[in-house]
């Protein structure tokens, strides 16, 4: 099949790899040289701008979105409705908040073009072990496109999700997961690494994997990471994409309790700050009324 690629970064590069390797063709756009380089060396043909990405495609043409969500991809997607047309497919798997796939898919059905929303899951991982898809949009438009999203999964990882909106709703809420794993086996290992016995993390991460009940996919990377030398020279700074506090405010309007989660994307804002106000402010009003003693700098 042939597919447009828009954004050939780490996921998108990776995924036109793995479509190669599946004899599908991909045209890819992408504002550096290096990566449409790499697209080329992978078999694939590389354009620079969106009319030549447009030109190049056979109709009914078909193309994915692998860009960051908010402007970037918002300013795309309104180019694209002056060049594309009826029959046309877009596919755009960005971590996009599932409202504004929703208000995309109604205004290009307004112009025959069908729009599917993919919540794309694997990290640099995808190209070896493939990419988990959460898929929302018509079924017609799902079937269309299917043969790339077989390629690009592993066995049973791709569906249907539901309407337009529901693969970017899944894939939200499936990021406020992580979080909430994330900060679990964080904690975990910051207290054995403050343990009175001279643990060995790496080999407990490993252990775990064999057949405990915490065993998983990040514990094996965790494994990796606590044995990695240039470990203890990561800074302490934790970013989010947003989809932590889509999934924490969608929450809230739903009357759902989430603590685990909102706590997780709480300490990703503490560890971005130098300095902690509230901390200063809680130790001034403890000298205040008990004389507790504080540190200054």
């Amino acid at each position: 099949m042939q597919i447009g690629i828009i954004g050939l970064g780490k996921m998108g590069l990776n995924m036109t790899k793995r479509l190669l390797a599946d004899n599908h063709e991909v045209v890819g756009l992408d504002h550096h040289a290096e990566n449409r380089a790499a697209l080329v060396q992978a078999g694939g043909r590389a354009t620079e701008t969106l009319d030549q990405l447009v030109a190049a495609l056979t109709l009914p043409r078909s193309l994915w979105l692998m860009i960051p969500a908010g402007v970037p991809t918002e300013e795309t997607l309104t180019a694209l409705q002056g060049r594309l047309g009826r029959g046309d497919l877009i596919i755009e798997g960005g971590n996009t908040f599932y409202r504004d796939s929703m208000r995309r898919a109604e205004t290009f059905a307004t112009l025959g073009i069908d729009y599917l929303d993919a919540g794309t899951s694997g990290g640099i991982w995808g190209l070896k072990v493939g990419y988990c898809l959460m898929v929302g949009g018509s079924e017609s438009a799902f079937r269309r496109a299917e043969p790339l999203f077989a390629t690009l999964a592993p066995p049973d990882g791709y569906r249907h999700v539901g309407p337009s909106g529901a693969g970017h709703f899944t894939k939200m809420v499936h990021n406020g997961i992580e979080y909430g794993l994330l900060q679990a086996y964080a904690e975990g290992f910051e207290l054995l690494n403050e343990a009175p016995f001279p643990l060995d993390l790496p080999a407990l991460a490993h252990l775990w994997n064999q057949g405990s009940v915490v065993r998983s996919w990040l514990l094996e990377l965790a494994e990796d990471a606590l044995a990695n030398p240039g470990f203890s020279a990561i800074r302490d700074y934790v970013e989010d994409s947003g989809e932590g506090r889509w999934t924490v405010t969608e929450a809230i309007e739903r009357n759902v309790p989430v603590p685990v989660i909102t706590l997780a994307l709480q300490a990703r804002l503490r560890s971005r700050q130098e300095s902690s106000y509230a901390s200063r402010f809680i130790a001034a009003l403890r000298q205040e009324f008990g004389g507790h003693k504080v540190q200054t700098s």
